[in-house]
């Protein structure tokens, strides 16, 4: 397929309530309102196709990015590429794909997380927690438990948003896996309170993280 027709297919599949929800949300206007099966489908049919892939993101189109995380090659990617797509996410959506089909998926991935994690950028610094949160559930070993919740405390209440959400995580999967750090990673999340009565349906387990440790925990027993 080509860009034109890419963007006409999107088009198509949009819904105007999607469209507003994102743009409500802070995707800005350049948005179709498609769901995310229906991008997932579409790239399905399409299957890797890097050069369309950079076509769709030069858009700055939402459901175009998000499209073209689904068909790049990852492991392609210079650390300056995969950068300057993670400034471009700013939308927090977006932001999540290009974190888990463009960024986890890359071999520099340990690299960018530790120049990261020294960022003022928020875009950069939540993809850097992010990139921690994975090293702390899949990969701990030469993590410095201690010195990342220290950070975690000092810096949750200020931190922006994007970065809040992931550290808040980070906080969480520490809390959950470890058990030595357990009792302290929930100390932190009752002091700052982040999500306390953030709203979830039925079913799911809320990101505050006292309650969801707890919970982790107990299915974990």
């Amino acid at each position: 397929m080509t860009k034109g027709e890419v963007l006409s297919k999107l088009q198509e599949l949009g819904t105007e309530k999607l469209r507003a929800y994102n743009i409500k949300n802070g995707s800005g206007e350049n948005t179709f309102g498609v769901k995310m099966g229906d991008i997932r489908a579409l790239a399905k049919a399409i299957k890797s196709d890097p050069d369309l892939a950079k076509e769709l993101w030069a858009t700055g189109n939402l459901e175009a990015r998000l499209l073209a995380t689904l068909i790049e090659k990852p492991k392609t990617l210079s650390p300056e590429t995969i950068e300057q797509m993670v400034k471009d996410a700013t939308y927090s959506w977006l932001a999540d794909w290009v974190a888990t089909n463009i960024t986890k998926q890359s071999p520099h991935k340990e690299e960018l997380r530790k120049k990261w994690m020294e960022s003022d950028e928020p875009t950069l610094a939540r993809a850097a927690w992010s990139l921690t949160t994975e090293r702390v559930c899949k990969s701990p070993e030469g993590l410095d438990i201690p010195y990342l919740l220290n950070r975690i405390d000092k810096e949750l209440p200020t931190a922006h948003p994007l970065a809040q959400w992931t550290m808040n995580f980070c906080l969480g999967e520490i809390g959950i896996n470890f058990e030595e750090h357990r009792e302290r990673a929930v100390a932190i999340g009752e002091k700052h309170g982040l999500y306390s009565d953030y709203p979830v349906s039925k079913g799911c387990i809320t990101p505050y993280v006292p309650t969801w440790v707890a919970e982790m925990v107990k299915r974990k027993a």
